[in-house]
């Protein structure tokens, strides 16, 4: 089949995931999956950031002529998967934590059609210069931590902590690029980039 007897769907409501994919030239939909995102008791964080891509993708109910998308991002410091921020205080220690250390991001996507579905982690390493205890009050009165893994948004006001990156910057923010791009192209729904 050509892509263009597929409907994409991506399953979230994330704005951020939303650019990426439009930057890929797809077409698609976006309808969000809420799904439990807790940390199961033993679960290390790869297992945990797939299983969450592909809950998002399955929860979807996917007909022949559908793929789905689906991706989670997963901070990572020390082993410790730092969730989103409940309150400062929960902001502060994530934050603290990162201050002047190298962290990973870990990235999963999952595409599901019909019973098939793939999942692929990108890791990147990100390191974040040493904060004062005001930056980060200032930056959690900006609001752009509160709904963000980690704490932070590195495409937003916290780019400017970051020292250095090692990996796939498009993957910190929500979705990598390239490994999109591939996985989509291998179940039949190649970028229109690469049509001729």
């Amino acid at each position: 089949m050509s892509s263009q007897e597929f409907n994409l769907l991506l399953a979230s409501n994330s704005p951020r995931r939303k650019e990426l994919l439009e930057q890929l030239g797809f077409s698609f939909t976006a309808i969000g999956s809420d799904i439990d995102e807790s940390v199961k008791q033993h679960e290390d964080p790869i297992t945990y950031v797939k299983r969450m891509a592909i809950e998002k993708a399955q929860k979807q109910n996917t007909k022949s002529n559908t793929i789905v998308l689906g991706s989670d991002t997963c901070v990572v410091c020390h082993n410790h998967i730092l969730g989103k921020p409940t309150d400062f205080n929960e902001a502060n220690a994530m934050l603290s934590m990162l201050s002047g250390n190298t962290h990973q991001v870990l990235t999963a996507i999952a595409v599901a059609q019909q019973d098939e579905v793939s999942v692929e982690v990108v890791t990147t390493n990100v390191t974040f210069k040493t904060l004062s205890q005001q930056e980060i009050m200032n930056y959690w009165q900006t609001d752009e931590p509160k709904d963000k893994a980690g704490s932070y948004g590195i495409q937003g006001i916290a780019g400017q902590f970051v020292t250095s990156i090692e990996g796939s910057y498009s993957a910190v923010v929500g979705l990598p690029l390239y490994e999109t791009a591939q996985l989509l192209a291998k179940h039949g729904c190649p970028s229109p980039m690469t049509k001729n």
